[in-house]
């Protein structure tokens, strides 16, 4: 599987690159912007390095792992390179308060706002898994969820997360259920902060 991660220089972009490096059967190239910047990055990584359009085009998935707040308008100026190749959307939107991390507002989830920028279908996903977790030595011991309405889709991303964690692929539901699972990094945030650790989630009851 060609995966291009588009905000793949950052850090959760990043750690997710290097995962999938080892994994057999992805090919990975990052994207950036900057064509320059993403060929230093991937240099140092180990895979290819791209500008944001030419990372996506002959991509089977691409993974939006940008800022936040930067995902919507990314998405739409992608949108023709990514045509109808399945998006995976990693971001979740917080508000930083005195009260500590809380989920955004607004009552559409970024993935949902993000689809409707594409003709592609749009997955959310591995909210829960942070990149510190993801960029350690071993595959942490988490499950990780995708949620979205694309059968053949949603596949590919469950494929894809089944290789960053040692733990579980959880198939979500629809991409209806996308703000509750943006909402659950809000929640992470405020435990790990609180806790001083690096708290991930594990379901009981899946075989």
């Amino acid at each position: 599987m060609r995966v291009a991660i588009v905000g793949g220089t950052g850090p959760f972009g990043s750690a997710l690159a290097t995962r999938l490096r080892d994994a057999a059967g992805f090919e990975v190239v990052i994207g950036s912007r900057a064509a320059e910047r993403a060929a230093t990055t991937a240099a140092e990584l180990g895979v290819s390095g791209a500008a944001n359009e030419d990372a996506v085009r002959e991509s089977d998935l691409v993974v939006l792992a940008t800022k936040a707040g930067a995902a919507v308008e990314t998405a739409r100026s992608l949108r023709d390179a990514i045509g109808d190749t399945p998006v995976l959307c990693v971001a979740s939107e917080l508000r930083v308060t005195q009260e500590g991390a809380l989920p955004s507002p607004d009552p559409v989830s970024l993935a949902e706002r993000v689809q409707a920028e594409l003709r592609a279908p749009v997955l959310a996903g591995l909210h829960s898994l942070a990149a510190r977790s993801l960029a350690a030595s071993e595959a942490p011991e988490e499950d990780v969820f995708v949620c979205g309405d694309d059968t053949d889709a949603k596949a590919l991303a469950l494929e894809l997360a089944e290789q960053v964690t040692a733990g579980r692929a959880v198939d979500a539901g629809p991409l209806a259920s996308a703000r509750a699972l943006e909402g659950l990094t809000a929640i992470l945030v405020g435990i790990n902060r609180r806790c001083k650790t690096h708290a991930g989630i594990r379901v009981t009851g899946l075989e």
